[in-house]
């Protein structure tokens, strides 16, 4: 779910949220005077989640998939990039 970045910053602050593990934030990386570099409670990694090899064929089987809908005039399956 996407939350406002400034938001989740103060949340972790005082202890409203435990932790968080960021793999996608507002600007990347995030500006060197980001909160989120000063935080404890944060985990950040480099948006790199779409390099594993399943996650790349999956993303090409629905671009396909996807592909073959429009020349079909069907509805796609996705409508959005994600893929999770």
């Amino acid at each position: 779910k996407v939350c406002k970045e400034e938001e989740l910053i103060e949340c972790l602050k005082e202890g409203m949220i435990a932790g968080a593990g960021l793999d996608v934030t507002a600007s990347e990386p995030p500006p060197m005077d980001s909160g989120l570099w000063d935080l404890p409670n944060v985990w950040l990694s480099p948006h790199i989640g779409w390099r594993r090899f399943e996650t790349r064929q999956r993303l090409v089987d629905m671009t396909c998939n996807n592909i073959e809908a429009y020349i079909n005039a069907k509805s796609p399956e996705e409508y959005i990039n994600v893929v999770s």
